[in-house]
């Protein structure tokens, strides 16, 4: 089995694939939260026995990461606890994607990988939407390019920005409501947030089409909020939550020692 990790700037993902298609189980971390490796070990271990993973079954791991601070402690927790060194997704490693922007090395690790798992189960030309803590468009062309990538604020970031920058506006849960034409406080914040959005991510996939002359681009979706928007996108052909994940299993097989 391998443990598959994707330290994001707000969660730790982590997917243990028994399989090239079995996954047998996923769970979180929050990633703000200062840990030592030792704290981090014990999470691990305790969240996968719960989830019935037996550890001496795990054969190896990868990390892909955006969030440089947490790593040491990070690598040395699951090579103690989980005994295995994980292959760590940066420069040097296989992808099968050529990264042809003016800067590879400024590309984050979750958007290569993102990209990998887009253009390996959907092919190209494709556009990979990430709605993280940023909302990322990543385009790989048919012969599996990298070629450009957009980056936005997230709806939480937008969201967290609206509720600290005011004084009399409350937090409140991210959804869809009935009606963009809000009566009330709670459901016109909801209505900006969402449709807001929405809008964005429409215009910006039809932006990419006429800039691309890609009429058939694929559009795939992934991220924790991303379903809510990809349900509303009609340009959003694909809504894939297990993406990343996916993507790590691809890479850590590309560069597996046989």
């Amino acid at each position: 089995m391998i443990l598959a990790i994707d330290v994001g700037n707000t969660n730790i993902v982590c997917g243990v694939w028994a399989s090239s298609d079995e996954l047998r189980t996923t769970f979180r971390l929050t990633t703000k939260q200062a840990r030592t490796s030792d704290e981090l070990g014990m999470a691990f271990s305790d969240l996968l026995h719960i989830n019935q993973i037996d550890k001496s079954k795990i054969t190896g791991a990868i990390v892909a990461s955006v969030v440089p601070g947490i790593m040491h402690s990070l690598m040395r927790s699951i090579s103690r606890y989980v005994g295995v060194t994980p292959l760590v997704v940066g420069p040097g490693i296989k992808t099968g994607l050529k990264i042809v922007t003016e800067n590879p090395r400024e590309i984050g690790a979750d958007r290569i990988v993102d990209a990998v798992a887009g253009y390996e189960l959907y092919g190209g030309p494709i556009l990979v939407i990430d709605f993280g803590t940023a909302t990322t468009y990543d385009l790989v062309t048919a012969d599996g390019s990298f070629a450009a990538g957009i980056t936005a604020p997230g709806i939480r970031l937008s969201a967290n920005a609206l509720w600290e920058g005011t004084a009399k506006l409350p937090e409140v849960e991210i959804k869809k409501p009935p009606s963009i034409l809000a009566q009330e406080t709670i459901s016109s914040i909801q209505a900006g947030l969402v449709y807001g959005q929405i809008g964005q991510t429409e215009y910006i996939i039809q932006q990419v089409k006429k800039e691309t002359g890609y009429d058939d681009l694929k559009v795939v979706a992934t991220g924790g909020i991303g379903r809510i928007i990809a349900e509303e996108c009609t340009a959003i052909e694909v809504y894939d939550r297990h993406l990343t994940l996916a993507g790590l299993r691809i890479i850590y097989n590309k560069n597996r020692v046989t």
